[in-house]
Formats: C-alpha cells, structure tokens, sequence
C-alpha cells in the first residue's frame, strides 16, 4: 500500500528547492513587490509614454548589485525592438535570485540556535 500520509514532500534538487526561500517570508515578499513596482513602471514608460527618459534606472537600482552587473550591459547592446524585453527578464531574474539571498538570510537568522553569546 502506498503512503498515504498527506504530508508535502520537499522538492529535491537543488533547482526545486531554491524558488521557495525567495516567497516564504515577508521580507522576500516585499521585496519582490518592490522589483514588480519597478519593472512595471518602466515597462509602462517604455511602451506607454513619448519620451521614457531614465525609466530603466529603478529597476537598476531595485536590483542592485546583480542587475548592475548583468543587465545593464546587456541592455545597451542590443538593437531597439528586444531591448526592453531582454532587459525585464533579466531585471526579473535578478531579482528572483537577489529575493532568494535574501530569504535564506532571514531563515537563517531566525533558525533557532544560531545566535552566539558573546
């Protein structure tokens, strides 16, 4: 008979496993609705406004430091038409992966045992 304990299983790999610390906590959380906020803006200024000036700053920033490292240069030498979109997807990479650092600091801050008595 199999076990019919209703229990989830952890997913196992280190791939399944690393999306999880990026929404289990409230800091992740918001900090990933701090990079939507940002990501959205600039996509409205790209597509929706004459003149988008510096919209690709907040994502920038909001992803720091990977999305400084990573996107900005992409962005800049790419033709005109997949630029935007080259340029979210990497913003929003960078910010899954800056989301998941961050969660798994604040799990390890709250694990129990980890505070030293100095």
């Amino acid at each position: 008979m199999p076990n019919a304990s209703p229990r989830r299983r952890a997913p196992r790999g280190p791939l399944k496993a690393l999306p999880g610390p990026a929404v289990d906590n409230r800091p992740a959380r918001g900090y990933l609705a701090v990079v939507a906020a940002a990501l959205g803006f600039f996509l409205y200024a790209v597509y929706l406004t004459p003149d988008p000036g510096f919209a690709g700053i907040w994502p920038l920033m909001a992803t720091a430091p990977l999305g400084l490292l990573l996107t900005a240069p992409a962005f800049a030498d790419l033709p005109s038409w997949p630029g935007p979109l080259v340029f979210s997807a990497g913003v929003a990479l960078c910010g899954l992966a800056n989301a998941t650092l961050l969660g798994l600091l604040v799990r390890r801050l709250r694990a129990p045992g980890t505070r030293s008595t100095a």
